[in-house]
């Protein structure tokens, strides 16, 4: 019997149960998704970046970076790859690369933005642009635009000073008084042009011929006067209206270029160095200074051309 009820005692004990608790299954997964995200933030910043500064960018500085970032196929001597015995083909773009037995130098630059000494110099096939210095050696081989730009301006105020003189000088003049209006000064593409033009009241000389009066002799002596100072090359020339003569083989022409040389001779004689002569010319009435009355009296004039030492 007691037996029994250790076996009834047995039966009625609390069961034990054992829980088995899995880890792992929501718990911590590392920090490797906030490197990604991190990462692709960083990929979208830089991108609104370059969008905002392409659309506050002009056209010409896009178009500098453009032409910046485009492969240039004159950098390479040859197409992408090892080259020679080995070579091979390549996945890069023709001209993207350079085989490292190539030599090239780049000289690009942005809109707006100056290039260096030597690239600012040279030419696409290396020679040295003119009036600049050549960076090896520095030598200037022509003058440069500031420096032509300053003789330029120097050579207008020698003939403002010229025409100023001139015209003090007449009204010094009490024998020449009247012939203002025979003169007209004006600066050409070729230089100080001084006219000595007849009027109807009074002629520079006689009709049909190359003698000279002698107002129009001291007139001509006061231009001589006037440019004896400066260096310039003087030009001479005689001018016509368009009155044809009545016969003979004298004409315009030769009445013009007569005109033209009884001029010179008077500026020499009045101090003005023969070697300064560059020309002499007759022009009959193919310069007519009122070219709608071809016989209008102010046609017949002489023109004593100042010469520019500079070009412009």
């Amino acid at each position: 019997m007691e037996e029994t009820s250790a076996a009834a005692g047995d039966n009625h004990r609390a069961p034990i149960i054992v829980k088995k608790i899995k880890k792992g299954g929501h718990g911590h997964h590392g920090g490797a998704w906030k490197v990604a995200y991190a990462d692709f933030v960083t990929a979208m910043m830089a991108f609104f970046l370059l969008l905002w500064l392409l659309a506050s960018a002009d056209q010409e500085t896009r178009d500098g970076l453009a032409d910046y970032f485009t492969p240039n196929p004159s950098l390479s001597s040859s197409n992408s790859g090892a080259g020679g015995v080995l070579g091979g083909l390549s996945v890069a773009s023709p001209g993207s690369l350079s085989t490292p037995s190539s030599q090239f130098s780049l000289d690009q630059s942005l809109p707006g933005q100056p290039m260096n000494e030597v690239q600012s110099r040279r030419l696409d096939d290396g020679t040295v642009a003119e009036g600049q210095p050549d960076p090896v050696d520095g030598e200037i081989t022509d003058r440069t635009t500031d420096e032509m730009t300053d003789a330029q301006a120097a050579e207008r105020a020698e003939f403002e000073a010229v025409e100023q003189t001139l015209q003090q000088a007449l009204q010094a003049a009490p024998q020449l008084e009247g012939l203002t209006e025979h003169v007209m000064i004006d600066q050409t593409p070729e230089g100080l042009r001084i006219q000595i033009v007849d009027q109807d009241t009074e002629a520079m000389f006689p009709a049909g011929s190359a003698d000279i009066y002698d107002r129009a002799r001291q007139l001509l002596h006061l231009v001589a006067f006037a440019v004896g100072d400066l260096p310039h090359r003087v030009s001479v020339r005689g001018h016509t209206d368009a009155t044809p003569f009545a016969g003979g083989s004298y004409g315009n022409w030769e009445l013009s270029s007569d005109r033209a040389h009884t001029s010179r001779r008077v500026l020499i004689e009045a101090g003005l160095a023969s070697a300064r002569i560059a020309n002499v010319m007759g022009m009959a009435d193919t310069d007519l200074l009122f070219p709608d009355e071809p016989t209008d009296p102010r046609n017949r004039r002489i023109s004593v051309v100042l010469l520019r030492e500079t070009e412009g």
